[in-house]
């Protein structure tokens, strides 16, 4: 398996102008971790994270540093006063980004997420965004791998994407919320659907596709009083 079977197409993405607190409000209303940040070409810019939003004024967890350690850092915490007091993605993203390409091995972007001490790679096409890969999208891509032999001359990747382009034209479909990976014939799907209906009809969807062996449902429910935020 390689990126592409098994990231996230339908990324939510915030322009470098963005407002802090609109990045803020697409982290809790999506419920992820963070958010690339990419230019009116779709090239990545940047990221947010949760982390980048956890020390700022609005809240109160800004730190004062001694006097004596500003004086030897001036430029540092200049830096640091941009990061935490600045009002765009811009301002406050991480932009030594580091990406990978579409065909990267699974086991080289576990590597990456390992080494680099982060949770997710955004998957990039000549510079722009396509796709990212999480934890959790790689653990669902070897537990299907587990699940059954992988079979030869690349259904599962056909299967995959004819799925995604069905949903693509659902308007039902929760694409934000889910992941699809395939192996040996087999459907997976994962992540959280706004209702049972929902997870019967994203059933439905996959076992219409040709192909497919059988779908195994790993989806949650989101709770109903998250419903609609």
């Amino acid at each position: 398996m390689v990126a592409r079977d098994v990231m996230t197409r339908r990324v939510v993405t915030v322009a470098p102008e963005t407002s802090v607190p609109e990045v803020a409000r697409l982290l809790l209303e999506k419920r992820i971790s963070a958010v690339p940040v990419v230019d009116g070409e779709g090239r990545i810019v940047g990221i947010v994270s949760e982390g980048d939003l956890m020390t700022r004024p609005e809240s109160g967890t800004t730190r004062r540093r001694s006097w004596w350690l500003s004086l030897l850092s001036g430029e540092e915490d200049a830096a640091t006063y941009v990061k935490t007091h600045g009002s765009r993605a811009a301002d406050v993203m991480t932009r030594d980004v580091v990406t990978v390409a579409e065909d990267t091995p699974l086991g080289d972007v576990a590597r990456i997420l390992e080494e680099r001490r982060i949770k997710r790679v955004p998957v990039v096409r000549r510079g722009k965004l396509v796709g990212i890969v999480s934890r959790a999208d790689l653990l669902q891509g070897l537990a299907s791998a587990k699940a059954r032999p992988r079979k030869a001359g690349g259904s599962d990747r056909v299967i995959r994407e004819k799925l995604l382009k069905a949903l693509g034209r659902e308007s039902w479909a929760p694409l934000g919320q889910i992941n699809v990976t395939v192996s040996g014939g087999v459907v997976h799907l994962w992540g959280l659907a706004d209702s049972a209906e929902q997870r019967r009809a994203l059933r439905v969807a996959a076992e219409s596709i040709a192909g497919v062996r059988a779908v195994e449902d790993h989806l949650g429910e989101v709770p109903p009083y998250l419903r609609g935020t």
